[in-house]
């Protein structure tokens, strides 16, 4: 009796702890998920950008602080995209984000930054150069924008992405929104890291070579 008891106890208690697992994840984990390196302001603010995803499902906001300036940094983002681009800076192995590519680096308004095969990828929206990057893509049963603003801080930079999703009803639009609300974040701290990187080994070479 007293073990049978025992594993209707169990029965009741694992819903139970499952439903405190999931609480506690939406309280406390994917708030800071999705505001990443971000201050309260940057991630209350509003963007350009902001517009093309009117009723989003997902607002993430990240951010990181670059030691260099504007121009240093800019220049890994406006050569960003999938082949035959530099790449996305993340974990695909097709991304050789190693150096600055000259030839890439005119980027306009209705340019096509490539995601996969297909020609799906994220139109360019809106920029200027060493200060803002807006992108959109409306592929995957998902609608999102991306917004990349630089901020001059004292001889550093202050570089801050804000990502708008939008799912279609359905069982793909659930899947990717289950995603963007955390393993994209994996995905987007690469990227900011990354550039991070990248954008201060450059700057800290141009003082130390001819």
């Amino acid at each position: 009796m007293e073990e049978r008891a025992d594993r209707r106890v169990r029965a009741l208690l694992r819903p139970l702890a499952v439903t405190a697992a999931l609480a506690a994840y939406l309280l406390f984990v994917r708030p800071r998920l999705l505001r990443w390196g971000a201050t309260p302001e940057e991630a209350g603010e509003a963007l350009p950008g902001d517009e093309l995803v009117p009723r989003p499902h997902v607002v993430a906001t990240r951010a990181v602080t670059v030691d260099a300036p504007p121009e240093a940094v800019w220049p890994w983002l406006a050569q960003m995209g999938g082949p035959p681009r530099a790449g996305w800076y993340g974990y695909d192995p097709r991304d050789e984000p190693g150096r600055i590519v000259p030839e890439l680096q005119k980027i306009e308004v209705g340019d096509l930054l490539p995601t996969g095969r297909g020609g799906t990828g994220y139109r360019v929206v809106e920029v200027e150069p060493e200060r803002l990057l807006v992108l959109s893509i409306h592929a995957f049963h998902v609608l999102v924008s991306w917004t990349i603003t630089l901020r001059e801080a004292g001889g550093r930079t202050r570089v801050v992405f804000r990502q708008r999703v939008q799912c279609r009803p359905g069982v793909l639009g659930l899947v990717y929104l289950l995603l963007s609300q955390s393993a994209d974040f994996l995905t987007v701290r690469k990227q900011l890291t990354t550039i991070k990187a990248l954008a201060e080994r450059e700057f800290r070479r141009s003082f130390v070579e001819p």
